[in-house]
């Protein structure tokens, strides 16, 4: 389209990256699984090995772990939508993020990263990467400037500081990080040591409609398209958008590795993606109903709902400033403990018990002996998971019948 004015990302969502030209006037993408492909001739398979290996534009496809049609599609939408040069699917998150840490991180190296943290990524980093040689350094408060310097100090005194892993906001506790903060941090290190970390962003709790990593100054921006973007719990899948140089070498170590999104689930995807501004309209409205129910009962002792966030506190300030939506996954922490919490979820009815989030049903879990289960106990303290704390994902049934299924599970208490 030829347009002076940009499109609004719910139209970017439907059909971006999709010409019905390319597939005899198909209004739908179709999936293509070939996992090889016919070159024209001898000459243009030169061609495009020589473009592909030289970071270029292949000018055909070769063989689907190189690239595919339908990863090409969802690639292509998934930039649009994030704001960004360029994007690479890979078939998980933690794909993403580890292709990220791989690409980036070097023995000797240090990493910064926000606390908490998804369990995967903490596991990556006290295990495979301290094995490397690189190790990494907590922010104990993302919003506070003092928090985030002292921390970065703490990572240079390991080694250079090369990559800065923000989850914002964080999973389980829906903590918040200032990216701006952060970035003109990183940009005084890079003058200090005489490069420049790498700032990126988990973007999955909110996703492309409600936070743009990229405009607040982050170099990457990953998502777990397995949660909100797929929202339907039937895909994995990962992205990270950057700009075209930063890509171009995730998408070489992703040949090298093999860990490229499959066809079906980036077809799965572009499904998905038409629906993700409705979707996240209305899972936005029944979070807020829900959470206000949950503050108001006298077993809850706290609520992390992001539209919560104290007013005049440094953290609503960033929420403002930063978001465009409070998000339908946190966490509430009942009085008393696993016992306590275990008995409210074995009575509910309705709200299903299992680990993931942005499905379109409402999903429950306790992260103590789930999700953060293989993290030490002290550091899950620390972070604010206690064994009272549940996560809750908010989907897409009536909130009335949700909360229902809440004071059932909370009269068991």
């Amino acid at each position: 389209m030829t347009s002076s004015k940009p499109l609004h990302p719910e139209t970017l969502a439907v059909s971006h990256g999709w010409d019905p030209a390319d597939a005899f006037g198909a209004a739908k993408p179709p999936f293509a699984p070939s996992t090889t492909y016919v070159y024209p001739s001898a000459q243009a398979a030169l061609d495009f090995h020589r473009a592909f290996f030289a970071g270029e534009t292949a000018g055909g496809y070769i063989y689907a772990r190189l690239g595919h049609p339908n990863l090409t599609m969802v690639e292509t939408r998934m930039a649009a939508l994030d704001g960004a040069e360029a994007c690479a699917g890979f078939n998980s998150g933690m794909a993403a993020v580890s292709s990220i840490a791989l690409a980036f991180t070097r023995p000797g190296d240090s990493v910064l990263h926000s606390r908490p943290i998804y369990s995967g990524v903490d596991g990556l980093l006290r295990g495979p990467l301290a094995e490397m040689g690189v190790s990494s350094e907590p922010i104990a408060d993302g919003c506070d400037e003092a928090a985030v310097r002292a921390a970065a100090e703490t990572a240079l005194a390991k080694g250079p500081l090369s990559l800065i892993l923000l989850e914002s906001p964080a999973n389980p506790t829906a903590a918040i990080t200032d990216i701006a903060l952060v970035r003109r941090i990183a940009e005084e290190i890079g003058a200090q040591q005489g490069r420049r970390p790498l700032v990126s962003v988990d973007n999955t709790f909110l996703g492309p409609l409600l936070q743009a990593p990229l405009a607040e100054g982050a170099d990457l921006t990953m998502t777990s398209l397995t949660k909100y973007c797929g929202g339907h719990s039937d895909l994995l899948a990962g992205s990270v958008s950057g700009s075209k140089a930063l890509i171009a070498r995730l998408r070489a170590l992703r040949t090298l590795l093999g860990n490229h999104m499959t066809s079906f689930s980036a077809w799965l995807l572009l499904r998905s993606f038409e629906s993700l501004p409705a979707r996240q309209e209305r899972v936005l409205k029944n979070a807020a109903a829900v959470a206000r129910f949950l503050k108001a009962r006298p077993e809850v002792a706290r609520v992390t709902w992001l539209g919560f966030l104290a007013e005049g506190s440094p953290a609503r300030a960033v929420f403002d400033r930063q978001c465009r939506g409070a998000g339908s996954t946190f966490s509430f922490t009942i009085e008393g403990g696993q016992a306590e919490a275990f008995r409210l979820l074995d009575a509910l009815q309705l709200i299903k018990m299992a680990v993931s989030l942005g499905g379109s049903e409402t999903l429950i879990c306790h992260p103590a002996t789930t999700t953060h289960f293989v993290v030490p106990a002290e550091e899950r303290l620390a972070a604010g998971v206690t064994d009272g704390t549940l996560r809750l994902s908010v989907g897409l049934e009536h909130p009335d019948d949700l909360i229902a299924d809440l004071e059932r599970g909370l009269a068991a208490l």
